[in-house]
This record gives structure tokens, sequence and C-alpha cells, in this order.
């Protein structure tokens, strides 16, 4: 590859962790190891590099982290980030910690901070870390496959329990402002009504209606329990199933997963893309290359600019939505 460009790097993780991070971790140090590089560790994400919470990194420091959930730098929020004095102050850390190069791996907003980062001449490549898949320039974002196939295994069990009692199940999964894990988790699972943002107009009156009279449609016809997905950013699970079983009289519980989702033993899918895009954004940093995001897009791993990227925006699939709810008559 020839003399890298860079002679240290620094990695951290940001925002909500995402299984698999630790793959793409263990993935910048060992590559950057091999490279010739020094490999710094920021725990804690910016909050970290504010506070020079910073290590070096050896293989050593990576061993058996590649099955393990969560992250291994740790990660938190900043606010003091989001400030031009912090991220001023994040980029002198830098030069006098002599990181010449930084791996970013986390969401759009910590991407954001990479963005001011190379701004201000710190070099910056970003690994997209997000359960939500809610990065439009790029197929793939670590953790996506691990959390769904989480959701999926919870749903299926409780899809059991709720034929057994004839229930109405409603479960409410991760996706505050993206549908995407809510979308496969129907999917995957067979469920009769599938709930998320981007279809959502705001009128829960109007919503729940529809539901109703779907679940008292299924009821005629002989079935004799009804799972509706529901995504965080649609949310009222609670108060959706007192409110069905009132207007129906069929029992109906809401069980929302929460943060389960986030965590447990990553998907080989994960592990291996998130490897890919490890190794990826060392050899970026390597070549002398900034303000990248690496992606995955058309079957191949690639990089696009980070503001080209951001600005980029993601819509759920219609035609997928709409089989969705067509097997879920």
């Amino acid at each position: 590859m020839g003399t890298p460009k860079v002679r240290t790097i620094g990695v951290l993780t940001s925002g909500g962790d995402a299984p698999a991070m630790n793959a793409a971790t263990r993935a910048v140090v060992r590559v950057g190891l091999e490279r010739g590089l020094n490999v710094k560790g920021i725990r804690k994400g910016y909050n970290g590099l504010l506070n020079e919470d910073i290590i070096d990194l050896t293989s050593r420091h990576t061993a058996d982290s590649i099955s393990r959930g969560g992250t291994i730098l740790f990660t938190a929020r900043c606010d003091e980030f989001k400030t031009p004095e912090g991220q001023k102050r994040g980029a002198e850390v830098c030069r006098e910690q002599g990181i010449d190069g930084l791996v970013v791996i986390g969401g759009d907003g910590s991407f954001q901070g990479a963005q001011r980062l190379a701004e201000l001449g710190i070099n910056t490549i970003g690994i997209p870390g997000t359960i939500d898949l809610d990065i439009a320039c790029t197929e793939y974002t670590i953790g996506f496959d691990t959390a769904v196939n989480t959701a999926m295994e919870a749903i299926d069990k409780i899809r059991d329990t709720s034929t057994s009692h004839e229930r109405c199940s409603i479960v409410e999964v991760m996706g505050r402002g993206a549908g995407y894990i809510a979308l496969w988790c129907g999917m995957a699972t067979g469920a009769e009504d599938i709930l998320i943002p981007e279809s959502f107009d705001g009128n829960m009156p109007k919503l729940e209606q529809q539901i109703i009279e779907h679940l008292l449609r299924n009821r005629a016809l002989g079935k004799t329990h009804h799972m509706i997905i529901n995504a965080e950013g649609v949310g009222h699970s609670y108060g959706m199933a007192k409110r069905i079983e009132a207007a129906t009289g069929i029992e109906t519980r809401a069980t929302i997963l929460g943060h389960m989702q986030r965590g447990g033993s990553p998907t080989a899918k994960d592990r291996v893309y998130a490897s890919m895009m490890g190794a990826y954004a060392v050899d970026l940093l390597c070549a002398g290359k900034s303000n990248r995001i690496v992606g995955y897009q058309n079957g191949k791993f690639m990089d696009i600019d980070m503001d080209e990227g951001l600005a980029m925006e993601k819509h759920v699939d219609d035609y997928q939505l709409q089989i969705a709810h067509l097997l879920g008559k």
C-alpha cells in the first residue's frame, strides 16, 4: 500500500451502542497495527476525547471481543462536543496525543462531530454503527442484523403464548425515527399489523380503529390470535392495548422489548461486515483520506464523502411495506 499518510490513529464508539461495534474496533486495531501504525482507543466517545481518556491499544486489548455485544471502548453522550468550543478542544487533544487520523463508529449524530473535526484538520472516517439502519448512504449499518434477530426471537416466543391464550399482542421494538426494525420483524414473524413512523400521520384514533377492524375481521374468519409490531416512533403501546381490549373484548397485552435489542452476541453477518468496514476505514486513513463514511452498496464495501452522505434522505421501500401488509392479512 506504500507509506501510510498517518502515523497514529484513534478509534472511538459514540452514541447508542450496537452489536458488532467490537468487531469493527478489533479490525481497526489489528489492521492498523499491521500497517505499521500506532493505535489509540478513546473511551466513552467524544466525552472521553475531551477528558483525554485515551489508551494505547494492542491486539491483546481486542482478544475475544468479536463475539461480545456492547463496546469495549464504552460510549457516552457529550453535549459539550456539540459546541464550537468543545469541537476545537477535541481537535487540540488529537494533536496533543499525536492522533492524525480518527475512526468514529456511530450514527449520524456521531458523524456530525466527525465532520467538525475534519474541518479542523483531523482526518476522520465514519463507520455506520446503529441498529436503526437509518443512514441513507449505506444499505447496511453495524448492529441492525443482530437487533432484528434478537427482536424476532422474542416475538416468536410472545406469539406462542399469545396463541395459547387467544390474545392480541402488541410488541414495541426500537426505532424512534426509523421503522426498519419493525418492518423487518413484522415480515419475519408474520405479524398481522406493522406500525412504523414513516407511514403514521399522527392520528392515533384512526390507526387504532383500523387495527380493531382488522382484528375483528380476522376473528370472524376463525383466527384466534393477532400480532402487532409497533415501532418506538409510533409508541403508546400500553394505552393502545387497553383501548383495543375495551373496544373488542379481546384480551390484549403490550410488551416493550427496549434495550435488549442493543445487546447480545452479534450475528455472523454483523461480525463479518463490521470487520470489513473497520479494515476499510484504516486503509482510507493510510491513503490520506478524510471526511468519508464507509458504506455498503450493491454488494460491495465503498466510501462516500461525509457531507454528501449525511445530506441524503432514506425512505422505506414502498413495495416492501406493501408486501408486508399484504402478507399479514
